[in-house]
């Protein structure tokens, strides 16, 4: 596979709603722009990004997936996020490497909680936004509705960019609002060009204006040419749409249905001529070796000519090939066989072969350059958030940070054959998921497995079943009781020895104090002059902890 120019590369991060039409969209864009022989069916579980068992026995989404395709000499790079509640965090490595995020929209349910939630995401991440309303086809599907609910609860900036022709059953084409042109899926599954319906042209009229002056409001001297003229020229219009949604001033929206492909060509071109490549970035910012969090940023631009840097975001325990470490280029360039500096972890990777990430096929490639997403296999110590670069020129990238698991189990194995093999089979699940926990309560002794969701620990379980041949059984952890004290008290005591000569004596008063919740243990230390000698002082504080470990109550320990 050759290599692509940093501005002949898209990356996409493909965000929303579980059910939305994400994996689907995916798969019928591969078919349509060639990338795959076969139209890949979710319904089937014959789709390129969902390949996992779990994931096509559930027909969701469960893990993130990469797919590639090139259309006009440009190289689409998809990576297909879940959208269901329980794995939603999978899309925040995604839209960290992203360039662009693309935003589907059910077009019979319109936004929903998770478009909502990854949508925060995006802005956090501070990512351009392509939208597409998928489901066209089907019945009680509206565009203008959920075009209208994704104005509402995000932003009046959002515009159709392509308008249906046809309603639900009958949806056959879109009508090309930046180039005023419609075109029609054929009998040979070919788009082809017809004029624009007279039914509702004056609704296409309007959505170009209403673009038109998006398009001027995202630049202060278009604005004042709009005002002059009452519109803007053609050769203003089209560069500067780009500059628009590159800046997150403007969000097209796609008409589209996956399930039959109508829309889609139109949208292939859209991504080329509108999403942006990573080199629109002004730069990408690190911190340089063992630097605190506040030292002074390293810059890092989208060009081949500067040093080599690049940032892992996802991890896959292939059960075959190995550890599959997916990570996009920053800066410079790589080749096969180049040993680089994990600077996360200080020490030096040798890459061996690159590959291009298609589902679960990796295609091999020579060299990639700034801003291409590739995969490295049996990388020893890299992890998911970890950076590579050249020796020469270390920097850190900031890693993605996750969401606290909500919900724990305590996981046993069903066998002590089970109980030697867990450890290691769960370590390699970890690997691809930094959003489970894996830990043993020191008080009650139980292993636990935390995440975000039943679901998610569940499949955690499958996992272990199928992939690597371990039964465990999942329950609620026990209760891990604490006792602590709630007012001011002070304790007294005495020692005395005589057995001859001068004896013993010590007096010592403790103080004990409640502190807030998560206060821990704080030891003062309010002795003056030598009224207890030094060497006897760490005593105090170490009984107390010993004394701590058991409390008055229930014999819990005492916290806080």
């Amino acid at each position: 596979m050759k290599a692509y120019a940093t501005e002949s590369i898209r990356n996409l991060a493909v965000i929303g709603h579980g059910d939305a039409g994400k994996t689907q969209l995916v798969s019928s864009l591969l078919y349509v722009a060639g990338a795959t022989p076969r139209w890949g069916k979710v319904d089937e579980g014959t789709t390129v990004t969902d390949h996992e068992e779990d994931s096509i026995a559930r027909k969701i989404t469960l893990n993130t997936a990469l797919a590639h395709l090139e259309h006009r000499d440009t190289k689409i790079n998809f990576i297909d996020t879940p959208g269901y509640a329980a794995f939603i965090s999978h899309a925040r490595p995604a839209l960290r490497v992203a360039d662009c995020a693309l935003a589907v929209v059910d077009g019979v349910k319109g936004v929903e909680v998770q478009t909502e939630k990854t949508w925060a995401y995006a802005n956090e991440f501070i990512v351009p936004r392509i939208m597409v309303v998928t489901k066209l086809d089907k019945e009680h599907s509206d565009f203008g509705k959920a075009v209208e609910s994704a104005q509402k609860i995000f932003s009046r900036a959002i515009i159709p960019f392509t308008l249906p022709i046809g309603k639900e059953k009958d949806f056959r084409g879109v009508v090309d609002v930046v180039h005023m042109k419609a075109y029609e899926l054929g009998p040979d599954g070919q788009a082809k060009e017809i004029d624009i319906p007279t039914e509702g042209r004056e609704y296409v009229d309007k959505t170009r204006e209403r673009l038109v002056e998006l398009v001027a409001e995202s630049d202060d001297v278009l604005m004042e040419k709009y005002f002059e003229q009452g519109t803007l020229d053609e050769a203003d219009i089209l560069p500067n749409i780009n500059k628009a949604i590159a800046n997150s001033k403007l969000c097209p929206v796609f008409a589209v249905s996956g399930a039959t492909l109508v829309g889609l060509r139109a949208f292939l071109n859209a991504i080329v001529d509108y999403a942006p490549d990573p080199a629109h970035h002004e730069a990408e910012y690190g911190l340089p070796v063992d630097a605190p969090a506040d030292a002074e940023k390293i810059a890092r631009k989208y060009s081949a000519s500067e040093p080599f840097s690049a940032y892992c975001f996802r991890t896959v325990a292939d059960p075959f090939a190995g550890r599959i470490n997916v990570m996009k280029i920053i800066s410079g360039k790589l080749q096969n066989d180049a040993t680089v500096l994990n600077s996360s972890r200080g020490t030096m990777e040798r890459l061996g072969m690159l590959h291009s990430v298609q589902g679960k096929q990796l295609d091999k490639v020579s060299e990639a350059q700034a801003g291409d997403i590739v995969a490295c296999v049996k990388l020893k110590e890299t992890q998911t958030g970890d950076t590579l670069c050249d020796k020469a020129a270390p920097i850190v990238y900031p890693p993605v940070e996750y969401p606290e698991a909500a919900i724990a189990f305590a996981i046993e194995p069903k066998s002590r054959q089970d109980e030697e093999k867990i450890s290691v089979a769960l370590h390699k699940i970890l690997e691809e998921d930094p959003a489970l926990h894996f830990t043993r309560d020191a008080q009650t002794k139980e292993f636990l497995l935390s995440g975000s969701g039943q679901l998610h620990v569940e499949t955690v379980v499958e996992k272990l079943k199928k992939r690597y041949s371990v039964e465990v059984t999942l329950h609620p952890p026990k209760v891990p009781y604490k006792e602590t004290i709630t007012q001011r008290a002070e304790v007294q005591g005495r020692h005395k020895k005589q057995t001859g000569g001068r004896g013993q004596f010590g007096d010592c008063k403790v103080v004990f104090e409640p502190l807030p919740r998560g206060g821990g243990f704080v030891f003062e230390d309010k002795i003056f002059g030598g009224a207890v000698p030094q060497q006897f002082r760490p005593a105090i504080e170490k009984g107390i902890i010993e004394a701590a470990k058991s409390g008055a109550i229930a014999g819990y320990p005492l916290v806080d």
